[in-house]
Protein backbone atom coordinates (compact mmCIF):
# COMPACT_ATOMS: atom_id res chain seq x y z
CA UNK A 1 0.00 0.00 0.00
CA UNK A 2 1.04 3.46 -0.77
CA UNK A 3 1.18 6.20 1.29
CA UNK A 4 1.68 9.56 -0.26
CA UNK A 5 3.05 12.68 1.75
CA UNK A 6 0.55 14.88 1.71
CA UNK A 7 0.98 18.48 3.17
CA UNK A 8 -0.23 18.52 6.45
CA UNK A 9 -4.11 20.44 6.21
CA UNK A 10 -4.87 18.59 3.06
CA UNK A 11 -5.79 15.27 4.45
CA UNK A 12 -9.58 15.29 4.73
CA UNK A 13 -9.68 18.26 1.93
CA UNK A 14 -12.16 17.49 -1.29
CA UNK A 15 -12.41 18.96 -4.83
CA UNK A 16 -14.75 21.94 -4.81
CA UNK A 17 -17.25 21.73 -7.22
CA UNK A 18 -21.10 23.09 -7.87
CA UNK A 19 -22.72 19.44 -9.49
CA UNK A 20 -22.35 19.36 -12.82
CA UNK A 21 -25.60 17.23 -14.23
CA UNK A 22 -27.13 17.35 -17.54
CA UNK A 23 -30.83 18.82 -17.04
CA UNK A 24 -33.03 20.82 -19.29
CA UNK A 25 -32.90 24.20 -16.58
CA UNK A 26 -29.24 24.49 -15.30
CA UNK A 27 -29.51 27.36 -13.05
CA UNK A 28 -26.91 26.69 -10.10
CA UNK A 29 -23.40 28.25 -11.18
CA UNK A 30 -24.63 31.92 -11.91
CA UNK A 31 -23.79 31.07 -15.56
CA UNK A 32 -25.41 33.63 -18.67
CA UNK A 33 -27.48 30.95 -19.81
CA UNK A 34 -27.39 33.05 -23.52
CA UNK A 35 -24.67 31.63 -25.96
CA UNK A 36 -22.47 33.69 -27.55
CA UNK A 37 -23.98 34.72 -31.37
CA UNK A 38 -22.81 33.62 -34.53
CA UNK A 39 -21.07 36.76 -35.16
CA UNK A 40 -19.11 36.30 -32.11
CA UNK A 41 -18.17 32.56 -32.88
CA UNK A 42 -16.83 33.27 -36.19
CA UNK A 43 -14.85 36.11 -35.02
CA UNK A 44 -13.28 33.77 -31.74
CA UNK A 45 -12.98 30.88 -34.50
CA UNK A 46 -10.73 33.23 -36.69
CA UNK A 47 -8.97 34.87 -33.86
CA UNK A 48 -7.74 31.61 -32.20
CA UNK A 49 -6.47 30.08 -35.97
CA UNK A 50 -4.39 33.28 -36.44
CA UNK A 51 -3.12 32.50 -33.55
CA UNK A 52 -2.67 28.66 -33.64
CA UNK A 53 -0.14 29.40 -36.45
CA UNK A 54 2.39 30.62 -34.13
CA UNK A 55 1.12 27.99 -31.43
CA UNK A 56 5.36 27.29 -31.49
CA UNK A 57 6.44 30.59 -30.09
CA UNK A 58 5.59 31.24 -26.01
CA UNK A 59 2.62 33.85 -25.88
CA UNK A 60 3.43 37.43 -24.71
CA UNK A 61 3.96 36.92 -20.89
CA UNK A 62 2.67 40.65 -19.99
CA UNK A 63 -0.34 40.19 -22.82
CA UNK A 64 -0.18 44.34 -23.23
CA UNK A 65 -3.19 44.27 -25.79
CA UNK A 66 -5.62 42.40 -23.91
CA UNK A 67 -4.65 44.92 -20.81
CA UNK A 68 -5.33 47.56 -22.58
CA UNK A 69 -8.79 45.83 -24.15
CA UNK A 70 -10.09 45.11 -20.33
CA UNK A 71 -9.43 49.02 -19.61
CA UNK A 72 -11.03 50.09 -22.39
CA UNK A 73 -14.09 48.09 -21.56
CA UNK A 74 -13.71 49.19 -17.81
CA UNK A 75 -14.06 52.38 -19.06
CA UNK A 76 -17.08 51.73 -21.27
CA UNK A 77 -19.08 49.95 -18.46
CA UNK A 78 -18.25 52.00 -15.39
CA UNK A 79 -16.68 55.23 -16.45
CA UNK A 80 -13.60 55.03 -14.93
CA UNK A 81 -10.75 55.18 -17.17
CA UNK A 82 -7.71 53.09 -16.47
CA UNK A 83 -4.45 52.31 -17.92
CA UNK A 84 -3.73 49.05 -19.16
CA UNK A 85 -0.49 48.27 -16.71
CA UNK A 86 -3.22 48.33 -14.21
CA UNK A 87 -4.74 45.81 -15.17
CA UNK A 88 -4.01 42.05 -14.46
CA UNK A 89 -5.57 39.04 -15.96
CA UNK A 90 -5.14 35.22 -15.59
CA UNK A 91 -7.27 32.02 -16.04
CA UNK A 92 -10.28 33.13 -14.27
CA UNK A 93 -10.80 35.45 -11.45
CA UNK A 94 -10.07 32.19 -9.35
CA UNK A 95 -6.69 32.25 -10.18
CA UNK A 96 -5.69 36.30 -9.99
CA UNK A 97 -7.23 35.94 -6.11
CA UNK A 98 -4.72 33.43 -5.89
CA UNK A 99 -1.69 35.40 -7.30
CA UNK A 100 -3.19 38.62 -4.59
CA UNK A 101 -2.79 35.49 -1.86
CA UNK A 102 0.54 34.62 -3.54
CA UNK A 103 1.94 38.09 -3.44
CA UNK A 104 0.45 39.22 0.36
CA UNK A 105 -0.55 36.07 2.49
CA UNK A 106 1.41 33.36 3.43
CA UNK A 107 2.66 31.55 6.71
CA UNK A 108 2.31 34.06 9.55
CA UNK A 109 -0.24 36.14 7.50
CA UNK A 110 -4.17 36.66 7.60
CA UNK A 111 -6.35 37.23 4.90
CA UNK A 112 -10.09 38.65 6.61
CA UNK A 113 -13.65 38.39 4.81
CA UNK A 114 -17.25 38.80 5.94
CA UNK A 115 -19.18 35.36 5.63
CA UNK A 116 -21.81 34.69 4.50
CA UNK A 117 -19.98 35.02 1.45
CA UNK A 118 -18.06 32.69 -2.11
CA UNK A 119 -16.89 29.40 -0.35
CA UNK A 120 -13.69 29.78 -2.25
CA UNK A 121 -12.27 31.97 -0.31
CA UNK A 122 -10.72 29.80 2.17
CA UNK A 123 -9.58 27.32 -0.13
CA UNK A 124 -7.14 30.65 -1.58
CA UNK A 125 -6.03 30.91 2.09
CA UNK A 126 -5.52 27.30 3.00
CA UNK A 127 -3.24 26.98 -0.84
CA UNK A 128 -0.94 29.78 0.10
CA UNK A 129 -0.61 29.21 3.88
CA UNK A 130 -2.72 32.37 4.99
CA UNK A 131 -4.96 32.42 7.86
CA UNK A 132 -8.28 32.43 6.81
CA UNK A 133 -10.44 34.91 9.50
CA UNK A 134 -14.19 35.48 9.27
CA UNK A 135 -16.40 38.54 10.72
CA UNK A 136 -20.48 37.35 10.39
CA UNK A 137 -22.24 39.83 8.57
CA UNK A 138 -25.35 41.48 9.93
CA UNK A 139 -28.77 39.24 9.64
CA UNK A 140 -29.30 41.52 6.54
CA UNK A 141 -26.18 40.73 5.26
CA UNK A 142 -24.67 44.07 5.16
CA UNK A 143 -21.12 44.53 7.07
CA UNK A 144 -21.21 45.45 10.70
CA UNK A 145 -18.73 48.10 10.23
CA UNK A 146 -17.69 48.38 14.35
CA UNK A 147 -16.62 44.85 13.76
CA UNK A 148 -14.55 44.98 11.04
CA UNK A 149 -12.99 47.57 12.18
CA UNK A 150 -12.01 45.78 15.21
CA UNK A 151 -11.19 42.67 13.87
CA UNK A 152 -8.78 44.52 11.39
CA UNK A 153 -6.55 46.57 13.70
CA UNK A 154 -7.04 43.28 15.80
CA UNK A 155 -5.71 40.71 13.28
CA UNK A 156 -3.91 43.40 11.19
CA UNK A 157 -4.25 40.81 7.99
CA UNK A 158 -2.46 41.36 4.91
CA UNK A 159 -5.43 40.97 2.34
CA UNK A 160 -9.17 41.82 3.83
CA UNK A 161 -11.38 40.38 0.48
CA UNK A 162 -14.93 42.11 -0.20
CA UNK A 163 -17.37 40.87 -2.22
CA UNK A 164 -20.07 43.41 -4.30
CA UNK A 165 -22.39 42.08 -4.95
CA UNK A 166 -21.77 39.05 -2.69
CA UNK A 167 -22.60 35.72 -3.25
CA UNK A 168 -24.09 33.99 -2.30
CA UNK A 169 -26.48 36.55 -0.53
CA UNK A 170 -26.59 38.91 -3.69
CA UNK A 171 -26.38 42.21 -1.78
CA UNK A 172 -24.35 45.25 -2.95
CA UNK A 173 -21.50 46.96 -0.71
CA UNK A 174 -22.35 50.92 -0.06
CA UNK A 175 -19.51 52.62 -1.39
CA UNK A 176 -19.58 54.47 2.07
CA UNK A 177 -18.59 51.27 3.75
CA UNK A 178 -16.15 50.37 1.25
CA UNK A 179 -14.53 54.25 2.05
CA UNK A 180 -14.42 52.79 5.62
CA UNK A 181 -13.20 49.45 4.94
CA UNK A 182 -10.26 51.35 3.36
CA UNK A 183 -9.47 54.17 5.72
CA UNK A 184 -9.31 51.48 8.52
CA UNK A 185 -7.13 49.30 5.88
CA UNK A 186 -4.45 52.22 5.76
CA UNK A 187 -1.79 51.54 8.40
CA UNK A 188 -3.62 48.09 9.38
CA UNK A 189 -1.56 45.49 7.41
CA UNK A 190 0.93 43.27 8.90
CA UNK A 191 4.65 44.34 10.19
CA UNK A 192 6.94 45.16 6.98
CA UNK A 193 10.41 43.40 6.61
CA UNK A 194 11.76 46.22 8.42
CA UNK A 195 9.43 46.78 10.69
CA UNK A 196 7.35 49.45 8.99
CA UNK A 197 3.65 50.00 8.54
CA UNK A 198 1.60 48.53 6.01
CA UNK A 199 -1.80 48.91 4.31
CA UNK A 200 -4.44 45.76 4.12
CA UNK A 201 -4.35 45.21 0.38
CA UNK A 202 -8.34 45.33 0.27
CA UNK A 203 -9.84 43.64 -2.55
CA UNK A 204 -13.45 43.54 -3.74
CA UNK A 205 -14.45 40.96 -6.27
CA UNK A 206 -16.54 42.29 -8.29
CA UNK A 207 -17.70 39.13 -10.28
CA UNK A 208 -21.07 39.81 -10.70
CA UNK A 209 -20.98 44.03 -11.25
CA UNK A 210 -22.48 44.73 -14.45
CA UNK A 211 -25.63 43.32 -13.08
CA UNK A 212 -25.61 46.08 -10.81
CA UNK A 213 -28.89 48.46 -10.43
CA UNK A 214 -28.87 51.51 -11.64
CA UNK A 215 -27.18 54.20 -9.45
CA UNK A 216 -25.35 51.58 -7.74
CA UNK A 217 -21.78 52.45 -8.21
CA UNK A 218 -18.72 50.43 -8.65
CA UNK A 219 -15.89 49.93 -6.47
CA UNK A 220 -13.22 51.01 -9.33
CA UNK A 221 -14.53 54.92 -8.63
CA UNK A 222 -12.44 54.40 -5.26
CA UNK A 223 -8.75 53.24 -6.94
CA UNK A 224 -7.02 56.48 -7.93
CA UNK A 225 -7.09 57.60 -4.04
CA UNK A 226 -6.43 54.10 -2.62
CA UNK A 227 -3.22 52.16 -4.05
CA UNK A 228 -3.57 49.67 -1.48
CA UNK A 229 -7.41 49.04 -3.20
CA UNK A 230 -7.91 46.02 -6.05
CA UNK A 231 -11.08 45.06 -7.88
CA UNK A 232 -11.54 42.15 -9.37
CA UNK A 233 -13.67 40.93 -12.56
CA UNK A 234 -14.72 38.35 -14.94
CA UNK A 235 -16.06 37.24 -18.07
CA UNK A 236 -17.52 34.49 -16.95
CA UNK A 237 -20.56 36.19 -15.81
CA UNK A 238 -22.40 39.15 -17.69
CA UNK A 239 -19.77 38.29 -20.61
CA UNK A 240 -21.28 34.74 -21.29
CA UNK A 241 -17.19 33.31 -21.39
CA UNK A 242 -17.40 31.11 -18.44
CA UNK A 243 -15.44 28.47 -21.06
CA UNK A 244 -13.32 30.99 -21.80
CA UNK A 245 -11.75 31.13 -18.13
CA UNK A 246 -10.58 34.95 -18.15
CA UNK A 247 -10.43 36.61 -15.27
CA UNK A 248 -8.86 40.15 -14.74
CA UNK A 249 -8.16 42.63 -11.79
CA UNK A 250 -7.76 46.86 -11.86
CA UNK A 251 -5.36 48.41 -9.46
CA UNK A 252 -2.21 50.73 -8.60
CA UNK A 253 0.34 49.91 -11.08
CA UNK A 254 2.21 48.93 -7.50
CA UNK A 255 0.44 46.66 -6.66
CA UNK A 256 -0.14 44.67 -10.20
CA UNK A 257 3.78 44.48 -10.72
CA UNK A 258 3.52 42.70 -7.31
CA UNK A 259 1.49 40.20 -9.10
CA UNK A 260 3.42 39.59 -12.01
CA UNK A 261 6.31 38.59 -9.62
CA UNK A 262 4.32 35.42 -8.26
CA UNK A 263 2.57 34.65 -12.00
CA UNK A 264 3.79 31.46 -13.51
CA UNK A 265 5.96 32.28 -16.65
CA UNK A 266 3.44 32.28 -20.34
CA UNK A 267 0.60 31.55 -17.51
CA UNK A 268 -2.40 33.15 -20.03
CA UNK A 269 -1.86 31.14 -23.21
CA UNK A 270 -2.04 32.76 -27.27
CA UNK A 271 -4.89 31.05 -27.73
CA UNK A 272 -7.24 32.75 -24.24
CA UNK A 273 -5.65 35.95 -25.00
CA UNK A 274 -6.78 36.05 -29.03
CA UNK A 275 -10.22 34.73 -27.87
CA UNK A 276 -10.74 36.79 -25.03
CA UNK A 277 -9.70 40.02 -27.44
CA UNK A 278 -12.23 38.70 -30.16
CA UNK A 279 -15.38 38.46 -27.55
CA UNK A 280 -14.10 42.38 -26.17
CA UNK A 281 -14.83 43.27 -29.42
CA UNK A 282 -18.62 43.09 -29.41
CA UNK A 283 -18.82 43.65 -25.94
CA UNK A 284 -22.25 45.77 -26.90
CA UNK A 285 -23.63 43.24 -28.32
CA UNK A 286 -22.77 40.83 -25.24
CA UNK A 287 -23.48 43.86 -22.50
CA UNK A 288 -26.91 43.86 -24.09
CA UNK A 289 -28.18 41.10 -22.54
CA UNK A 290 -27.71 42.36 -19.01
CA UNK A 291 -30.39 44.41 -19.34
CA UNK A 292 -33.00 40.84 -20.46
CA UNK A 293 -31.43 39.37 -17.44
CA UNK A 294 -31.68 42.38 -14.84
CA UNK A 295 -35.09 42.18 -15.79
CA UNK A 296 -36.03 38.41 -15.47
CA UNK A 297 -33.84 38.52 -12.32
CA UNK A 298 -36.55 41.20 -10.73
CA UNK A 299 -39.52 39.92 -11.92
CA UNK A 300 -38.07 36.51 -10.39
CA UNK A 301 -38.05 38.49 -6.59
CA UNK A 302 -41.56 39.92 -7.28
CA UNK A 303 -43.25 36.40 -8.16
CA UNK A 304 -40.91 34.72 -4.93
CA UNK A 305 -42.38 37.45 -2.67
CA UNK A 306 -45.98 36.69 -4.10
CA UNK A 307 -45.37 33.41 -2.85
CA UNK A 308 -44.54 34.26 0.67
CA UNK A 309 -41.40 33.49 0.92
CA UNK A 310 -38.23 35.57 1.47
CA UNK A 311 -36.58 36.68 -1.45
CA UNK A 312 -33.76 39.18 -0.97
CA UNK A 313 -33.05 42.40 -3.15
CA UNK A 314 -30.33 41.40 -5.71
CA UNK A 315 -27.49 42.95 -7.54
CA UNK A 316 -26.30 39.91 -9.43
CA UNK A 317 -27.65 37.65 -11.45
CA UNK A 318 -28.77 35.18 -8.99
CA UNK A 319 -31.78 35.04 -6.35
CA UNK A 320 -31.21 34.20 -2.85
CA UNK A 321 -34.84 32.86 -1.00
CA UNK A 322 -36.37 30.92 1.50
CA UNK A 323 -36.33 29.61 4.13
CA UNK A 324 -37.13 26.32 4.29
CA UNK A 325 -37.69 23.57 6.68
CA UNK A 326 -36.16 20.84 4.72
CA UNK A 327 -33.98 22.73 1.67
CA UNK A 328 -32.33 19.52 0.53
CA UNK A 329 -35.78 18.15 -0.10
CA UNK A 330 -36.79 20.98 -2.20
CA UNK A 331 -34.12 21.07 -3.83
CA UNK A 332 -34.33 17.34 -4.59
CA UNK A 333 -38.05 18.07 -5.82
CA UNK A 334 -36.61 20.39 -8.54
CA UNK A 335 -34.22 18.49 -9.38
CA UNK A 336 -36.18 15.60 -10.06
CA UNK A 337 -38.52 17.95 -12.37
CA UNK A 338 -35.13 18.50 -14.07
CA UNK A 339 -33.94 21.87 -12.75
CA UNK A 340 -31.08 22.25 -11.09
CA UNK A 341 -30.15 25.14 -8.16
CA UNK A 342 -27.92 25.36 -5.71
CA UNK A 343 -28.20 24.76 -1.89
CA UNK A 344 -25.74 27.14 -0.35
CA UNK A 345 -26.08 30.32 2.11
CA UNK A 346 -27.53 31.02 5.45
CA UNK A 347 -30.01 27.58 6.56
CA UNK A 348 -33.03 27.22 5.04
CA UNK A 349 -32.28 29.21 2.22
CA UNK A 350 -31.42 28.31 -1.58
CA UNK A 351 -29.89 29.77 -4.56
CA UNK A 352 -31.27 29.91 -8.18
CA UNK A 353 -29.11 31.67 -11.37
CA UNK A 354 -31.50 33.87 -13.36
CA UNK A 355 -31.53 31.98 -16.66
CA UNK A 356 -33.67 31.86 -20.24
CA UNK A 357 -37.33 33.05 -19.69
CA UNK A 358 -38.55 29.09 -20.61
CA UNK A 359 -36.11 27.49 -17.86
CA UNK A 360 -36.98 30.60 -15.28
CA UNK A 361 -40.86 29.07 -16.26
CA UNK A 362 -39.75 25.48 -15.76
CA UNK A 363 -37.94 26.84 -12.07
CA UNK A 364 -41.54 28.17 -11.27
CA UNK A 365 -43.33 25.33 -12.06
CA UNK A 366 -41.80 22.97 -10.21
CA UNK A 367 -41.33 25.40 -7.26
CA UNK A 368 -45.04 25.96 -7.22
CA UNK A 369 -46.18 22.63 -7.16
CA UNK A 370 -43.68 22.36 -4.43
CA UNK A 371 -45.34 24.90 -2.39
CA UNK A 372 -49.02 23.77 -3.53
CA UNK A 373 -48.02 20.58 -1.82
CA UNK A 374 -46.62 21.88 1.59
Amino acid sequence: MTILPIRPGLEDETPYGAPELEVPARLNVNENPHPPSQAVIDDIAQAVARAAGGLNRYPDRDFPALRQALADYLGAESGVRLAGEQIWAANGSNEVMLHVLQAFGGPGRACLSFTPTYSMYPEYARDTLTDYVTVERRPDFSIDLEAAGERMRELRPAVVIVTSPNNPTGTALPAADLREILAVARGSGPAGADGAETDCVVIVDEAYAEFRRPGVPSALELLADNPHLAVTRTMSKAFGAAGLRLGYLAASRELVDVLRIVRLPYHLSAITQAAALAALAHREELMGQVASLRAERDGLVDWLRAQGLTAHESDANFVLFGPFADRRAVFERLLADGVLIRVVGPEGFLRVSVGTPEEMRAFRDSLGAVLTAG
